[in-house]
């Protein structure tokens, strides 16, 4: 639980900072839109590790009914106020506060990797749980495998942790929940590295 704690706090710490930094435009933001427009109108979409909103969030809920989800109460309050329609709640990724075969979509953005990589199967699972057959995912997480702390995250005084397996693995590890993998890509990330983007179905 100490690492949710890092994770929790260091996020509500940089809030403001995080938004600043964090654009996702370009790539990432082309996938946000990529998958708004395969999903049915008016579907149900959770954005797991929602952050202040982008560029999933506020991607989605111009056509859909989303649903962010956080672990920090600071990155909520900015995701609110950018998508003010949509519903917010607090969670952990591996134990979704969301019904069996609820949504159509669950995308998550720079969330996976902040969980200690031995929950990422579970992690996964939950995806698959909420997920309605058929449903699709969106996922980032690790290229190159790595975990490590970095006591001062974007020079605003926070600390911050990341866990995370390389793409093969993580490849092995959707399959095994039971999802389809359809498309994955390597994008360079505006805060420094690279990630693994998947795209699969449940």
């Amino acid at each position: 639980m100490c690492e949710r704690r890092v994770i929790r706090e260091g996020y509500d710490d940089i809030a403001e900072a995080y938004d600043e930094r964090r654009r996702a435009e370009g790539p990432e933001r082309d996938l946000a839109e990529a998958l708004a427009a395969d999903l049915p109108d008016g579907s149900r979409v959770l954005d797991a590790g929602c952050g202040a909103g982008r560029p999933v969030l506020e991607t989605l809920a111009r056509e859909h009914d989303v649903v962010g989800l956080d672990i920090s109460t600071g990155q909520l309050r900015i995701a609110r106020e950018r998508a003010p329609d949509e519903r917010f709640a607090q969670g952990d990724l591996a134990n979704l506060p969301v019904r069996d075969d609820a949504v159509d979509g669950v995308a998550s953005f720079h969330a996976v990797i902040h969980v200690p990589k031995d929950e990422h199967a579970d992690v996964l699972s939950e995806f698959h749980r909420v997920l309605r057959p058929g449903g699709d995912l969106l996922v980032v997480m690790g290229d190159d495998a790595w975990e490590g702390r970095n006591d001062d995250w974007l020079d605003a005084g926070a600390a911050m942790e990341w866990s995370f397996f390389g793409r093969d693995r993580n490849r092995d590890l959707l399959v095994d929940a039971g999802f389809e993998v359809v498309d994955e890509r390597v994008l360079d990330d505006e805060l420094g590295g690279q990630f693994a983007f998947f795209r699969a179905r449940a």
